[in-house]
């Protein structure tokens, strides 16, 4: 089976948006660009996070990122969620529930890893404190899910 790629439309700027990505996961790289119309900006650029395909297409103003996609992170420590979190909201957006928009407009998720295991105990009273918890947060904080999930 071929590799399924993900592909982000860019007004202008996927060359920057590569760049930031890539700086920021690890196993992380450039792959090369094709030329555009314009000589300083690229029509795609091709790229890896973590082994995981992109394209960023300067495809012009016609369409803008917004909530229906979305990338999740999953970490394993606060201190992954802290990096995540303060690089991707830097010139972007918070929202509710480790939701953020990038300086792009590119919709994110910084999720615990723990969360989804919390949400799932058998003990419904423990996924409704979670829940509870979680909520109203912007940046996820595993310490007071798990005190949540503790009662």
């Amino acid at each position: 089976m071929q590799d399924i790629v993900n592909c982000l439309w860019f007004e202008d700027r996927g060359l920057e948006a590569a760049h930031f990505y890539t700086g920021l996961f690890p196993n992380s790289r450039l792959l090369g660009q094709s030329p555009g119309p314009d000589p300083e900006v690229p029509m795609t650029v091709a790229f890896e996070l973590d082994g995981r395909s992109f394209v960023a297409l300067n495809g012009g103003p016609m369409f803008t990122f917004n909530e229906a996609v979305s990338f999740q992170i999953m970490c394993d420590t606060q201190d992954e969620i802290d990096h995540y979190w303060d690089a991707l909201t830097a010139g972007g957006e918070e929202s509710r529930c480790g939701w953020l928009k990038d300086r792009f407009g590119v919709s994110w998720q910084v999720v615990p890893v723990r969360l989804p295991e919390l949400l799932s105990s058998q003990d419904p009273e423990v996924a409704q404190r979670v829940t509870e918890a979680f909520m109203p947060m912007k940046k996820l904080d595993i310490s007071v899910l798990e005190a949540a999930a503790r009662g």
